[in-house]
């Protein structure tokens, strides 16, 4: 969290309210280029809510969300360019069914992104390679693993070249023994110096993969720092307690 470093996205006093229930709460953050930034905290606490608003998958009930210091909710915001720029993946994989891995991987470049058959061709086998599934670029999704499904969800993503990438959970509906190989994909796309904000219940990930982690909890973020003031050396109560349940597990 470096000041000279260029703010990318920036969140103030976000809420979000479904009727009467308010799920999030004075919701305030900033995330810097390249900056790896992991959301922790108990199970309906509103993680997954803020990244869908974050993606306008949601629209937030106040609050901004500035994407390089123009906010993306004010009523003239190109909202075509910031979706273009922002990247998500989700718990479950999200795939057509109906196309192979290759096709999945092509078809937002050519109808988004404007790209010819042969540039979206080129860039989607690319990025199969770095997720180690080019071999499987003819396979429907019905014939591959979650953690394979998973791969090919970050293949496509990246495909899009986004400036930012959302993770919701993206190991959740995977089976133990494919968790690892997600991480793994997950963790050389840090290195890339892509910039990515991950929901996500595997602490041990978050601690080693993080530059900045935020512990959310009942819609409010209850305290953020470095990896090392929130995994080692938590001030608050409820993050304390979180951790306690983890850590004899993970840790």
């Amino acid at each position: 969290m470096n000041n000279n470093e260029e703010n990318i996205l920036k969140v103030e006093h976000l809420q979000k309210s479904y009727g009467n229930h308010q799920v999030l709460r004075d919701i305030s953050f900033d995330i810097n280029k390249g900056e790896i930034m992991t959301i922790i905290g108990p199970s309906g606490g509103g993680k997954s809510t803020m990244l869908r608003c974050i993606n306008l998958l949601e629209d937030p009930t106040e609050g901004k969300i500035l994407f390089y210091g123009d906010n993306i909710l004010a009523p003239k915001y190109d909202l075509n360019h910031y979706r273009s720029k922002v990247g998500m993946v989700f718990q479950q994989f999200n795939l057509f069914n109906n196309k192979n891995v290759l096709q999945n991987c092509m078809i937002g470049q050519e109808s988004v992104l404007g790209r010819s058959k042969t540039e979206a061709e080129k860039i989607a086998r690319e990025n199969l390679q770095k997720v180690g599934m080019e071999a499987y670029a003819e396979a429907k999704p019905a014939q591959l693993s979650g953690g394979q499904q998973q791969r090919v969800a970050i293949a496509r993503a990246i495909s899009m070249n986004p400036e930012v990438l959302l993770f919701d959970e993206p190991t959740s509906a995977l089976d133990p023994e494919m968790v690892g190989e997600v991480l793994k994909t997950m963790s050389n796309l840090a290195k890339t110096g892509l910039t990515m904000v991950i929901v996500t219940h595997e602490m041990g990930f978050a601690r080693d993969i993080s530059n900045h982690v935020v512990f959310m909890s009942d819609g409010v973020i209850t305290e953020q720092g470095t990896p090392d003031q929130i995994f080692n050396h938590p001030q608050e109560e409820k993050t304390q307690k979180f951790l306690r349940n983890f850590r004899n597990e993970q840790f």
